[in-house]
């Protein structure tokens, strides 16, 4: 009796709720209003029934947006998977552009010139910091010796200096073992182009009376019997008339932009470069 004393308000409250429901059932087609039983019986089950309306819509929607929201992140990995492989194409396309354009300034630098050039690639620079030096995929097997020139079409890099069977090393105009006879090509003038170690060279034994100017065009003189008359060497940067001093002091920017080097021809045999030769590009 006390078992079923305990449990008894559940089950009255349980057939209470199911007899709501009958009456509701059994009343609603029949177009009447409701009954005092009814009301009471509508007032007690209506809570519930939103309760269980608002369960099932809530959870029917919690589920619907789960599926929305992975169907949409899956389709924002697809769409960043497809601009990844878009932007690698585009770097691929822009790196064969540049690569066609400086090849194509090699080749008519090389149409314009008496030279034998070869074509070589820049496959790794000095790691020792002692000097600025290139290495080149070409060796002795290609012909390569020491104290040839190496050149683009914008001008002198500097020199073959250590050759290997398949590869060489040259070392670059900018570094302080560096020197080239030059030309300031409007005057005639005569001067030694060195390395200064730091991307920059200097002109030295500039005569004080030589009317150099900034901008001014440095180009090799062909003496030395190592690099061919009239290839570009740089520009003219800075002028330091300095009355304690026995030459100006010329600072040059290099005419090949060594950040960008990747291509370049090595001059195998010595004929003639036009003056200005450089200018083909």
């Amino acid at each position: 009796m006390t078992i079923l004393f305990e449990r008894r308000p559940k089950w009255v409250s349980y057939i209470f709720v199911l007899l709501s429901l009958l009456l509701l059932s059994l009343s609603s087609g029949e177009g009447q209003e409701w009954n005092p039983a009814e009301k009471i019986a509508v007032e007690i089950a209506a809570p519930f029934q939103r309760l269980f309306t608002g369960t099932v819509s809530l959870v029917r929607d919690i589920w619907r947006n789960y599926f929305f929201l992975v169907q949409t992140r899956q389709e924002n990995l697809l769409l960043k998977r497809r601009i990844d492989l878009l932007e690698i194409e585009n770097s691929k396309y822009q790196e064969l552009l540049l690569a066609n354009q400086r090849l194509r300034n090699l080749l008519r630098f090389q149409e314009n010139t008496n030279e034998s050039l070869l074509a070589a690639r820049v496959i790794g620079w000095d790691s020792s910091g002692l000097y600025k030096s290139i290495i080149l995929d070409k060796g002795k097997s290609d012909g390569l010796t020491g104290k040839m020139p190496v050149v683009n079409s914008e001008g002198v890099v500097g020199r073959i200096v250590s050759v290997s069977p398949n590869y060489a090393q040259a070392l670059l105009i900018t570094d302080q073992n560096s020197a080239i006879d030059g030309l300031v090509q409007s005057l005639r003038a005569r001067g030694m182009l060195k390395g200064g170690g730091s991307g920059g060279c200097y002109f030295d034994y500039v005569i004080k009376t030589c009317e150099i100017e900034t901008g001014d065009r440095i180009v090799t003189s062909g003496l030395g019997g190592i690099f061919p008359k009239g290839l570009s060497l740089g520009t003219v940067k800075e002028i330091n008339d300095s009355p304690n001093m026995l030459f100006k002091e010329v600072r040059v920017t290099p005419a090949v932009d060594f950040s960008k080097l990747e291509e370049v021809l090595i001059v195998l045999s010595s004929g003639s470069v036009p003056v200005g030769g450089s200018d083909l590009q």
